[in-house]
This record gives C-alpha cells, sequence and structure tokens, in this order.
C-alpha cells in the first residue's frame, strides 16, 4: 500500500495492541476537519504497508474502542457510530479503520482525561500537537456562544464618548433611506442603539452599557482596541495593482490616526476600494443602468461575511487584500460549521449575532444561510470559477480566495465554460480537438450505457463524464458543476448510476467516505466519451 499521511489519515502500527497515541490523533481530527485513523499499517522504509492484524485482534480492537470512547476518564466525547468503524482487508491483509468526524462547535474542546488542559489536540499538516491554553479556552467560548455571544457582552464604563458620532449619523441616515417610514427613525440616538443591540440592558442583573458589537460597529478606534474590548483588533485592506516592484501597495486602509477605525468605516472604505476595481460592467434592466452586478453583491457579502464571523478575542488583524487576479479576506478564528456546510448554504451559525444583525438592517449580510450561495453565484455568473474557503491552525484563521478572470484550469466552472463554448463551435462548423466531445455527442450514448438514469438528469451526468478527462474530481466540485446543494440528492440521481453503470469508480475504494476521496473515469467511461 503506498502512500503517505496526510492532514486527514493517519496510519498507525497496531500488531502489539491498540496504541495510546490512537487518542490524540482522536482528540486532534475531531478539533480540526475531521479525519480516517487506519489501524494495522506501519511505515517500513519510506511506505505504508500492512502489519497483518487477526480477526481476533479487530475484535479485541473494537471492544478496546468502544468502551474507552463512553469513558470520560479516557475521552471528553466520541461522534462515531457503528458505521464510522470499518474493517477492511488489502490483498489477504486485514486493517481497521475509524471515520472520526469534525466536532460540532458545542463539543469542542474533545480532550483526554478530564482536564482539557494539557489534554487537547489539533491537527497541523501531517501531525497532531498539543493546543495551548488559549486555544482550549477559544474553543469552550465558541461552545457557549449561543448562550453568551463575545459581541453581546456587555462593556463596564463605556459611554456616549467612545462612540464615533460621525459613524452613527452616517449609518442612521442609510437606514432612513432603506426603510422611510420606520419607527425607529424617530428614536433619539440611545434608543435607537439599545433597538438594534449595540447598547442593552440585562434585566437578570440590572446591569446596562454598550454591548462590545456597538463598540466594534461605531466606536472610536482607541476605545475599540481597550483592553476590556478588544485589544487584538486590527483591521487591514491592502491594494496590490501597481506595476513598481519597489511599491509594497498601491494603496492600503488601516488605522493610521486618520480615521475611526471601526466596522462601519471599515466596511464602507473596503467596499468601495472594491466595487471600484471590479472588472465587471454594469448591467441595464430594459434601459436602466444597475450599478450593483450579482458580482458586486457578492463582494459586499463576503465582506460583511468576513467581518461578522471574525474571532475579535484572538490574536491576528483581519486582512483583505486586492491582486491584481484575486482577492483574499482573511479573519481570525475558526468557523464554527465546516467548509462543506457553508458551501450548502445549509446552516447559519454567526459568531457575532449583533453585528450581524446591525449589518442586516441596511440589507447586508444573510442570516438565513443563503450568504454564501451569493458569494458563489456572483463569482460563477462572472465566470470566475468557485470562491475557495479554507481553515489553518496556528493560529486559527479562515481564508476565503476569491480568484478574478483568471479562473484556475480544471475547476468545474471552467469545465463548464469550455463545454458551452464547444457546443457553440459545433453549431458554427469550428473545428476543435475530437478529445474533447460535446454534450450533443455525449448524452445519446450516455442513455444506452446508464439505463438507470432518468432522461432529466442526462445532461447533467453528461456534464461530470465530461468534467473528469481531465483528472478526478471532488464530489463538492462535481455538485457545483451542475449546481445541485443536496448531497444525497446528487448521490442517487446522478452519481450512483454512473457508479452502478462501471462508467466512473471512486478512487479510494477501501474507504468509500473518505474525506479525501475523488471520482474518475474507468475504462468504460473513457470508451463512452471518445469520438
Amino acid at each position: 500500500m503506498d502512500g503517505a499521511e496526510n492532514a486527514e489519515v493517519e496510519f498507525k502500527s497496531a500488531k502489539g495492541g491498540l496504541p495510546e497515541s490512537f487518542w490524540e490523533s482522536f482528540s486532534s481530527f475531531a478539533n480540526t476537519n475531521g479525519g480516517i485513523i487506519v489501524l494495522g499499517i506501519k511505515e517500513k522504509n519510506g511506505k505504508f504497508i500492512p502489519d497483518g492484524l487477526t480477526s481476533e485482534q479487530i475484535t479485541t480492537y473494537k471492544k478496546r474502542f468502544w468502551d474507552c470512547a463512553h469513558n470520560k476518564e479516557k475521552v471528553s466525547a466520541t461522534m462515531l457510530t457503528e458505521r464510522d468503524v470499518i474493517e477492511g482487508d488489502t490483498d489477504g491483509n486485514k486493517f481497521l479503520a475509524f471515520r472520526i468526524p469534525r466536532a460540532s462547535y458545542d463539543i469542542r474542546p474533545v480532550y483526554l482525561t478530564r482536564n482539557p488542559f494539557g489534554n487537547t489536540f489539533k491537527r497541523n499538516h501531517e501531525g497532531d500537537y498539543h493546543c495551548t491554553d488559549n486555544e482550549v479556552r477559544e474553543m469552550f467560548a465558541d461552545a457557549h456562544h449561543i448562550s453568551m455571544p463575545f459581541d453581546n457582552q456587555i462593556l463596564p464604563h463605556y459611554s456616549l464618548e467612545d462612540i464615533d458620532r460621525a459613524s452613527l449619523k452616517g449609518y442612521r441616515q442609510r437606514f432612513v433611506l432603506r426603510k422611510e417610514n420606520h419607527p425607529w427613525n424617530e428614536l433619539d440616538d440611545m434608543t435607537f442603539l439599545n433597538k438594534i443591540g449595540a447598547y442593552r440592558v440585562d434585566r437578570e442583573t440590572g446591569d446596562e452599557g454598550f454591548t462590545r458589537a456597538g463598540i466594534l460597529m461605531f466606536g472610536k478606534t482607541e476605545s475599540i482596541t481597550d483592553q476590556s474590548c478588544t485589544p487584538w483588533y486590527f483591521v487591514d485592506y491592502q491594494e496590490k495593482l501597481s506595476d513598481d516592484p519597489r511599491l509594497r501597495w498601491s494603496d492600503r486602509i488601516y488605522p493610521d490616526g486618520t480615521w475611526e477605525a471601526n466596522l462601519y468605516q471599515f466596511f464602507y472604505k473596503v467596499y468601495a476600494k472594491l466595487s471600484q476595481t471590479l472588472p465587471v460592467p454594469f448591467m441595464l434592466d430594459g434601459i436602466t443602468r444597475i450599478e450593483e452586478t450579482s458580482a458586486h453583491i457578492a463582494i459586499r457579502e463576503a465582506l460583511v461575511n468576513t467581518l461578522v464571523h471574525c474571532s475579535y478575542s484572538e490574536q491576528g488583524n483581519l486582512v483583505i487584500i486586492r491582486e491584481r487576479d484575486k482577492i483574499i479576506m482573511r479573519n481570525p478564528g475558526r468557523m464554527l460549521i465546516s467548509v462543506e456546510d457553508f458551501y450548502t448554504g445549509s446552516h447559519s451559525l454567526c459568531r457575532n449575532p449583533i453585528l450581524q444583525k446591525i449589518f442586516m438592517l441596511l440589507g447586508f449580510g444573510e442570516k438565513a444561510g443563503s450568504g454564501a450561495d451569493y458569494i458563489v453565484k456572483g463569482w460563477q455568473d462572472s465566470q470566475w470559477g468557485c470562491p475557495q474557503i479554507e481553515e489553518t491552525v496556528q493560529p486559527d484563521t479562515v481564508l476565503l480566495t476569491l480568484n478574478i478572470e483568471e479562473v484556475a484550469k480544471n475547476t468545474p466552472d471552467a469545465s463548464s465554460k469550455q463545454q458551452i463554448k464547444q457546443d457553440v463551435e459545433d453549431q458554427n462548423g469550428i473545428s476543435r480537438p475530437k478529445s474533447v466531445p460535446s454534450l450533443s455527442q455525449v448524452c445519446p450514448k450516455l442513455s444506452q450505457a446508464c439505463p438507470k438514469l432518468e432522461q432529466q438528469h442526462i445532461e447533467k451526468s453528461g456534464k461530470v463524464l465530461i468534467s473528469m478527462l481531465e483528472k478526478a474530481q471532488t464530489i463538492l466540485k462535481l455538485m457545483n458543476l451542475v449546481d445541485e446543494k443536496n448531497r444525497s440528492r446528487f448521490r442517487q440521481q446522478i452519481l450512483n448510476p454512473l457508479i452502478e453503470s462501471e462508467l466512473v469508480e471512486p478512487t479510494i475504494k477501501d474507504i468509500p467516505n473518505s474525506p479525501k476521496q475523488t471520482y474518475r473515469l474507468t475504462e468504460r467511461g473513457q470508451k463512452l466519451l471518445e469520438m
């Protein structure tokens, strides 16, 4: 078995018993992005080969695992079910695989023994590492964020003197333009701030004051960075569009003392810069010019998403970078949902719900889980590919990359765009390479080769096959290609019929649900696409 460990798979020899390091990897996968632990594989001369487990050992290890998994003295939580523990066989050599899901935010941290400090692990590149005490505290804070959101906490000894009046005035003017007859327009500033969540009264304790969200949104710079609010706060926009190599930035917006660096000011300054440099023309609705295209909406939603999901209690800058071929948005902290859930738009879980509410009152930032939909749609409408989001650790960071103009090859969108181009060429008699068939050529053959496919799914299935000509594809990329957001439905209607007809196969056959799983054409599938 050739291969290598990576951030999602850990091989462990278990000839001498269930290794103690198993539980460290269990904790690290649960606290990071999930993964697979394979027992019965050892490393020799740089290769990973079976070390020959017996059926008796497999049975013993499974019992030992379940005994420990439900023992709080061993591990704080287990997310596994029976189907996540998989017995396998490769060339007559048995192994035991454990599929460890990413723990939900309210379960993290997953730690060993009863003491989380010093016994909590995360995964970085190819290894497990001990979490610092601060990392553990951040996970506990995320776990309790619904009952005690960081941005809804009352800050003592703050007053209207800490509010930038120009920012508050600007917000209220925009609120009036959006909701001209709203009753809040007649309220004084303090009552208005209370209505939107920037100021509140705690009915249980009687405490009242500005919330952290109110100061972050409208506060003066020194009030925001005060030790009692968010001492690590630093927002930074970096524009790198100059041809002069001596210039590090062609423009930059950061707290330089010339403006109050609250989120309201930062949002409008940065959105103006990004929208001005976006290489998309205006659109027409009849004869009326529409200034804001779906790409502009995507930028706006992505920017709000970055601001309301940032972990302002952690060290690290919130950075927006505009380069010639991409926009990068980076914020401290981890996502409270998985990357997959972000793309499907099926969950809405915000780290800073009061900030989200304040932006929503101006029509920005979606709460119903569709913000990601707007981001993806805006980029796909412009044929720039699918936005890429990733998480890193040490330090915890979320990175959103929006490619512009230069769409990476082999993405679903590039494949779809190429397919449209080919169909147009066919209709106009333009020659093109014979190795890349058109949908009009593939669909009739596919109907015969895959009788289980329903007629309405033939065209989408053809796109799926064509996208695999260059390389194997992940299920997420295939779903994006055919604009399908429901994974189960995609499997049932398209992927499974193609697999059952032996046109497509998984690349990791021993572990069908591996996080690294991709799908490729079989020899039969390749022959079907030959013209």
